[in-house]
């Protein structure tokens, strides 16, 4: 089993405090952010574009091993993780992350990457912890 950690400190009220974020490598290291990152656009960071860099990293990597399954190489693939927080029963909750993706396969049919890509949409690590819809936009270029 693999563990890996991120912090978080908090001090404050809701919208007049702040928190900071790190990682267990230092990647991170107290990075702000609040609620004026999270809802009205300010400098720093914030949960859900957190959440999309980790699913498109993730994503990145599980497709290139379902590429590799056919023995396939990508010579490039571009994930942008799009996260949405709606307001819902009087809170606030992440109902759905759309993915758009596109890769560089030298080989590839359009077929073999419409399956490995499908494929890596349910089955990427990410993607299984996420309780909202998951949609993918995929385009096979070069």
């Amino acid at each position: 089993m693999i563990n890996k950690h991120g912090t978080a400190k908090w001090s404050g009220g809701l919208k007049t405090g702040q928190g900071h974020v790190s990682t267990e490598t230092g990647v991170l290291s107290d990075q702000p952010y609040g609620f004026n990152t999270r809802f009205e656009g300010k400098p720093g960071t914030n949960p859900e574009e957190l959440i999309g860099a980790a699913h498109a990293s993730c994503y990145a990597m599980a497709l290139s091993l379902n590429l590799g399954e056919d023995e396939l190489t990508a010579d490039d693939i571009q994930v942008k993780s799009t996260v949405s927080l709606e307001e819902q029963d009087g809170g606030f909750a992440i109902t759905k992350v759309h993915l758009d993706v596109t890769a560089k396969v030298p080989g590839a049919s359009e077929e073999q990457f419409r399956k490995a890509a499908e494929a890596t949409k349910t089955g990427c690590p990410v993607s299984k912890l996420l309780n909202a819809e998951v949609t993918m936009d995929a385009k096979l270029v070069g």
